[in-house]
C-alpha cells in the first residue's frame, strides 16, 4: 500500500474507488486524497440500483435487488491503493460495498469472491488465478480503424506498437504487477498481455487494474483500446481466459494425477454452461463464441487442446494450471473467480471425475461422434446462457438467491434489448463498453 505522503509526493490529488457491476462494467466514485481516510472509515455513498445495471446503462429491477431505493457505502481496500502510472495525479483502490450500518452487502461481488476463497480454505485448498487480457487497439475517431496491421503474432505488428508496449509494461510494473508476457495477437488490431497469478480476489483486482491501465495508456498514445469480445463479427474476438491452479498441503493438485485436483476440474466442467452466463453472458459474447476459433465453445477438456473450453496446461509444481477459454471481459471478474471456485468445490464435495480428454477440434466430428464422446456445445446465445445460470443450484447456493437472481435478470434484460440487432449492429453498439 502506498502511504498518503508517498501519493502526495507522486503528485496524486484524486483517488478513484472502483466496483464492477453484474454486467461487467467497472463503475467509479472519486475522492480528493485528503478525503481518503474518511472514505476508508465511513465509505462513499453509492446507490444499490447498480445491481440492475446493464452494459448499456439501462437499469432493471430484479425480484430482490435494484430500483431507486436505499443507499450503500463503498469502502476502499487501502492494501491495494496505488498511484496510476498512466493517469498522473490519480490513484486507484478497489472497493467493497457495505450497508450504511457497516455490514457486508449481500450483493457485493468482491465480497462474494472473498467468501468463496474462504470456503476453499476451509477444506484445505488454496487457489492461484490470473486472467489473460486480449484487447483491440484502434485509431481515435468515429468508426473503427485498427491502430496497426500486419500478420498475426507478427514482428511487423510489434514494430508499430513497440514504444506503446514499453510504456504499458513500465506502467504495470510501477503499479506492482508482474508482467509475464506481451505479444501481438491473431485478430485485427489485437494485443495480449499476461500478469503473474495471485489469490482469487487479487487476480480480479489485477484484472480491473490491467484493463484500466491499458485504456489510459492507449489514450496517452492517441489510440483507443477496447476489451469488447468482438469488434468484427467476421473475425476472431477477444477473450478473457482464466488460468487457475489449486493447492493443498501436498502441493499443486494439477501437477500429476491427484484425485482432488481432478474432482475440482470435473466440477468446473460440469457447471460450464452456467458459468458462461457469468463469464460471457452478454449477447456480444456470442459473436466471439464460434467453433474453430479457439474460443472454447465445447463442454469438454483436453491436455493442451485449444478448442476445448477447459484446457489442462501440463507442467510441474510451479507451472501446471488449467485454462478456461470460454470467458471474456464482459464478465465481472470477482463473480467469475468466485463462481469457478464454487463449481470446483462442488466437484470436490461429490468426488467427481473427469470424462476422457478430447484431442483435435470437436467441430470436425459428426453429431453422433460428439455424442459418443460426451462433447456438448456450450450455450450459443445469451438467452441459453441465462437459462443455464438460472437452473444452476450450485451457483445459486454460492451466490445466494438475491445476487443470483439479479445477475440472471440483468443478463436476460440485455438479451431482450439486443434481440433485434444484427451482428454488425451489435458489435458497433458494444465496441466501447468494456
Amino acid at each position: 500500500m502506498a502511504s498518503r505522503m508517498e501519493l502526495r509526493e507522486a503528485g496524486v490529488g484524486l483517488v478513484e474507488l472502483s466496483f464492477v457491476d453484474n454486467a461487467g462494467i467497472t463503475r467509479v466514485k472519486t475522492v480528493p486524497l485528503d478525503r481518503l481516510s474518511a472514505a476508508a472509515t465511513t465509505g462513499v455513498g453509492i446507490a444499490p440500483c447498480f445491481e440492475g445495471a446493464g452494459a448499456d446503462d439501462v437499469f432493471v429491477t430484479a425480484r430482490h435487488l435494484g430500483g431507486p431505493d436505499g443507499d450503500l457505502r463503498l469502502i476502499p481496500d487501502l492494501d491495494r491503493l496505488v498511484a496510476l502510472s498512466a493517469m498522473p495525479g490519480w490513484a486507484w483502490a478497489p472497493a467493497d460495498k457495505v450497508t450504511k450500518a457497516g455490514e457486508p452487502w449481500v450483493a457485493c461481488q468482491r465480497g462474494f469472491a472473498a467468501r468463496q476463497t474462504e470456503a476453499a480454505a476451509r477444506v484445505g485448498l488454496r487457489l492461484l488465478m490470473a486472467f489473460e487480457h486480449e484487447w483491440t487497439l484502434a485509431q481515435r475517431g468515429t468508426g473503427f480503424v485498427p491502430a496497426f496491421d500486419g500478420p498475426a503474432y507478427g514482428q511487423i505488428r510489434l514494430e508499430q506498437v513497440a514504444d506503446y508496449a514499453v510504456d504499458l509494461v513500465n506502467d504495470l510494473t510501477r503499479q506492482g504487477l508482474e508482467v509475464q508476457q506481451f505479444h501481438p495477437e491473431y485478430a485485427t488490431g489485437q494485443l495480449e498481455i499476461s500478469v503473474a497469478p495471485d489469490t482469487p480476489v487479487g487476480a480480479a483486482d489485477d484484472a480491473v487494474l490491467v484493463r484500466h491501465t491499458v485504456r489510459a495508456r492507449s489514450l496517452a498514445h492517441a489510440w483507443r483500446a477496447t476489451f469488447a469480445p468482438s469488434v468484427d463479427p467476421a473475425g476472431a474476438g477477444s477473450g478473457g481466459h482464466l488460468h487457475l491452479s489449486v493447492h493443498d498441503e501436498t502441493g499443486n493438485l494439477f501437477a500429476g494425477p491427484r484425485p482432488r485436483g481432478e474432482a475440482f476440474l470435473a466440477g468446473v466442467l460440469r457447471e460450464l454452461p452456467a458459468l458462461v452466463g457469468i463469464g460471457a453472458g452478454h449477447p456480444a459474447s456470442f459473436l466471439r463464441l464460434v467453433p474453430s476459433r479457439w474460443a472454447g465453445v465445447w463442454q469438454c477438456w483436453g491436455h493442451e487442446t485449444r478448442e476445448t473450453a477447459l484446457r489442462l496446461v501440463d507442467g510441474d509444481e510451479r507451472s501446471a494450471n488449467a485454462e478456461v477459454k470460454c470467458f471474456d471481459a464482459t464478465a465481472n471478474p470477482y463473480l467469475l473467480v468466485g463462481c469457478v471456485i464454487a463449481a470446483g468445490l462442488a466437484g470436490v464435495a461429490d468426488d467427481a471425475r473427469l470424462p476422457e480428454p478430447v484431442t483435435g477440434d470437436p467441430a470436425l466430428l459428426t453429431d453422433a461422434d460428439r455424442a459418443r464422446a460426451g462433447v456438448a456445445r456450450l450455450p450459443a446465445t445469451a438467452v441459453e446462457a441465462a437459462d443455464a445460470l438460472a437452473a444452476s443450484r450450485v451457483l445459486e447456493r454460492a451466490l445466494g438467491e438475491q445476487l443470483h437472481d439479479a445477475i440472471v435478470t440483468v443478463r436476460r434484460a440485455e438479451a431482450a434489448r439486443c434481440a433485434e440487432l444484427g451482428p454488425e449492429e451489435l458489435a458497433a453498439a458494444t465496441r466501447w463498453r468494456w
